[in-house]
């Protein structure tokens, strides 16, 4: 991140050109960072979906899917076992 320049030194114009720029760059921050947690959930619940399946195949013994889906969705924390300080 560039340090903020000396305010002395810039007129209104050139005050205003910066905020624009600032707030442009701020949106592309701000779109990217929505693209990825839109891939994140994608990505999510397509590992939830073959677990699941997985777990009706008998393939994988899974006693809570829900939780494991709320866990995935980062809507609860996993349990501590008993090696976990």
């Amino acid at each position: 991140m560039e340090p903020l320049p000396d305010f002395a030194t810039l007129n209104d114009d050139d005050l205003r050109t910066m905020i624009h720029e600032l707030e442009k760059e701020e949106d592309e921050i701000s779109f990217r960072r929505r693209v990825l947690h839109g891939r994140i959930d994608i990505l999510r619940a397509e590992l939830v979906a073959r677990l699941r399946e997985q777990v009706s195949a008998g393939e994988a013994k899974l006693a809570d899917v829900e939780r494991l889906s709320e866990i995935l969705a980062g809507k609860a924390a996993p349990k501590a076992s008993d090696g976990d300080a």
